[in-house]
């Protein structure tokens, strides 16, 4: 076997680490995408009842968007067990309390009802901000691509590049805004 047919050799059976950034994300549609690096159906080698998936970190969970008004009517179902133990909390009351835990179930729909879901889910590393402890930053080599741009906020802007911007509207020195 020649080196470069062993380096794709292990490249293909190697557990690699990516890093994705929920900021301005939709934690259902991004699920998809994780769920695909989680389980490794990328890798050639797919077989469900396999283990070739990769570790997948997920920073800034607490800044995840949902559309309209999907705070105030989505809806997470919990259950104790015992009689009278179900439970409803809005979205917006689960992500106060956590912020990591919309995104973490979201994935965990995301992926097939088999038995190994669990043990896969152990391969998610979700933070609510960019805090990601230094060892596992050292075995990322791989960054996910968001679905969503985020969107430059205007104070992220440096003051020359503002002054350079067009403006429709030059307002008198003692004029007050309202």
């Amino acid at each position: 076997m020649s080196l470069l047919r062993k380096g794709q050799h292990w490249g293909t059976f190697a557990c690699v680490w990516h890093i994705f950034d929920a900021t301005w994300q939709n934690p259902y549609k991004s699920a998809h995408l994780i769920k695909k690096y989680l389980m490794g159906l990328y890798k050639p080698i797919y077989h469900p009842m396999n283990q070739c998936g990769d570790h997948v970190i997920v920073i800034n969970s607490k800044e995840i968007a949902l559309r309209g008004d999907e705070w105030q009517k989505r809806v997470y179902f919990h259950h104790t067990g015992f009689h009278g133990g179900a439970t409803w909390t809005l979205a917006w009351e689960l992500h106060s309390k956590d912020p990591t835990m919309i995104v973490k179930k979201a994935v965990y729909r995301a992926m097939d009802g088999t038995l190994q879901r669990r043990y896969t889910m152990q391969r998610l590393h979700i933070f609510p901000d960019d805090n990601v402890p230094k060892e596992m930053l050292d075995n990322v080599t791989n960054q996910i691509k968001q679905l969503r741009s985020v969107p430059v906020k205007l104070y992220d802007i440096p003051q020359e590049e503002r002054d350079k911007i067009p403006r429709l509207i030059k307002y008198p020195s003692d004029y007050q805004l309202k």
